[in-house]
């Protein structure tokens, strides 16, 4: 299925009751956050966790209509991604992947390079395209014309330090490779023709800027808003520096990326997006202060310093539909987002750890405070070589509290998770500490991006662990006990199954 627009997507979720219209006039400033808020954290059984999408049809101070909690559910981020379960695109990469992972040496780890070749050409086999002209440009504005005013653009929490854009995704360049990047960036309206750009340190954008400052040249940025609905995901997408996230999203929608040239700066941009803010960070300016901003830690990131973005021109449909996300307290939007990743890149995660079972981003851990892993252990301190490796792994280096469990844990099933925690860790011998790079948000830390990581250890330990004691068998019953009961409920007159247990 190919959505040549936001608007067929709308129109299907409308149709299979999964997006809801508001009619009456809604204010952008804090309104917006409440009523979203609410639904996102919805179980109504007609969608399920995270509620419908929202269409606001009258913004307040603003022509055009509004639509949030686009991705905000299990269901609705599957049929972004054109498939029935986000699990169906992890089974097509482990597909293109030997089914057995290596644990051996060098030797065998190179065996797998044909396999990782045929992962990569399938990856890039969707280039993105360039094309002449799209319908994102159907009206351009410049000069005087240009006035970020007529977006309806949300303050979403009390203390915000003002509006913000929160769902564009940011198109920059490297300018020595000419690689092109898209990230998903906040931006902090200022006035008129001015926002704040916020990226952090380990970003591609601030370091695409770096390179920017160090050859004295102004950075052109684009910022494209709607369009196919996986482009917010393919912006958020963990992918390896240097790598063009256009290539990915043409992998995910099984054609390509098409790309049209912007018309006031040297950056493509998808010919089918619905807004596109065309502009430029001058590195030699002085960063701007953005923040305070509620985030998805549940907690206000403060202010800080940033780059000054400088808008040349604003292209959009006739029509537009302006396209926003809010983030806070989980669950929210950005949580299915998150899931959908976590699901996706564990064969890319297995294929660098190749112990590793499962692995769970908790929701009440905010994508980075909690991560729980299982493993296959075969050998001692197997569970320490692992929280070795997530701490040097892409975006993982960020996890704060990493959880090791033995394989045959359910890592989604979070009371078991932490009855294992209770009845295997030794406190003095089971817990590891660290020290290393920290999420920017983590205000925990008493210094910014820098800070201790902690390890506990829950797996079964072999006696060269510091443990000569005999370890007990977990008490669970038979699998032929369990498929019994399971056949016969219905005989015992109990009422409904309440399931399986352990």
């Amino acid at each position: 299925m190919h959505y040549a627009r936001l608007t067929e997507f709308l129109e299907e979720l409308e149709r299979d009751g999964e997006l809801i219209r508001i009619r009456c006039e809604v204010d952008p400033e804090l309104e917006v956050t409440e009523i979203t808020d609410r639904m996102s954290k919805s179980r109504d059984p007609r969608w399920g966790l995270g509620g419908p999408a929202l269409f606001f049809e009258k913004v307040k101070g603003s022509r055009m209509p509004l639509v949030i909690n686009l991705l905000g559910s299990e269901r609705r981020m599957a049929r972004a991604l054109r498939v029935k379960h986000v699990d169906e695109i992890a089974a097509k990469i482990a597909a293109m992947m030997k089914p057995d992972v290596p644990e051996g040496g060098l030797i065998d780890k190179m065996k797998m390079l044909p396999d990782l070749a045929r992962l990569a050409k399938s990856v890039t086999s969707m280039p993105p395209k360039i094309v002449a002209s799209g319908p994102c440009q159907e009206v351009v504005k410049t000069g005087d014309q240009i006035d970020l005013g007529e977006l309806p653009v949300i303050k979403c929490w009390p203390l915000d330090a003002g509006k913000f854009i929160t769902f564009g995704q940011v198109f920059t360049k490297n300018p020595e490779s000419g690689e092109r990047n898209v990230g998903v960036y906040r931006l902090q309206l200022f006035d008129k023709k001015t926002t704040a750009m916020h990226w952090h340190l380990h970003h591609d954008g601030a370091q695409n800027c770096q390179r920017y400052k160090q050859r004295g040249e102004k950075m052109p940025i684009a910022v494209s808003i709607g369009g196919d609905p996986l482009y917010p995901f393919m912006g958020i997408a963990p992918m390896p520096p240097d790598t063009d996230e256009c290539l990915f999203g043409g992998f995910l929608r099984g054609r390509p990326v098409e790309l049209v040239k912007c018309k006031t700066i040297d950056v493509e941009v998808p010919a089918d997006a619905e807004i596109v803010i065309e502009g430029y960070v001058d590195p030699a300016e002085p960063l701007v202060t953005e923040g305070p901003f509620g985030d998805h830690t549940g907690w206000y990131s403060l202010e800080d310093s940033f780059p000054l973005y400088h808008v040349t021109a604003i292209t959009h449909r006739s029509n537009p539909i302006y396209l926003t996300t809010i983030v806070g307290k989980p669950p929210q939007e950005d949580y299915h987002m998150g899931k959908a990743v976590e699901r996706i890149f564990l064969p890319l995660v297995r294929m660098m750890i190749p112990e590793i079972v499962d692995y769970d981003l908790p929701t009440f851990g905010v994508f980075h405070n909690f991560a729980f892993i299982s493993i296959k252990k075969t050998y001692p301190q197997q569970a320490r070589k692992v929280m070795s490796a997530i701490w040097g792994l892409g975006q993982l280096m960020f996890t704060k509290i990493i959880v090791v469990v033995d394989a045959d844990v359910n890592v989604h099933d979070y009371d078991r998770v932490w009855f294992h925690v209770g009845s295997n860790v030794h406190p003095g011998r089971d817990v590891v500490f660290n020290q290393g790079p920290t999420d920017i948000l983590d205000h925990a830390a008493p210094v910014c991006g820098c800070g201790h990581k902690m390890g506990i250890d829950a797996t079964r330990k072999f006696p060269e662990e510091g443990h000569p004691r005999p370890w007990p068998p977990e008490m669970l019953t038979t699998r032929e006990i369990r498929d019994l009961v399971t056949r016969r409920w219905a005989e015992y007159g109990l009422g409904s199954n309440p399931g399986e247990t352990w």
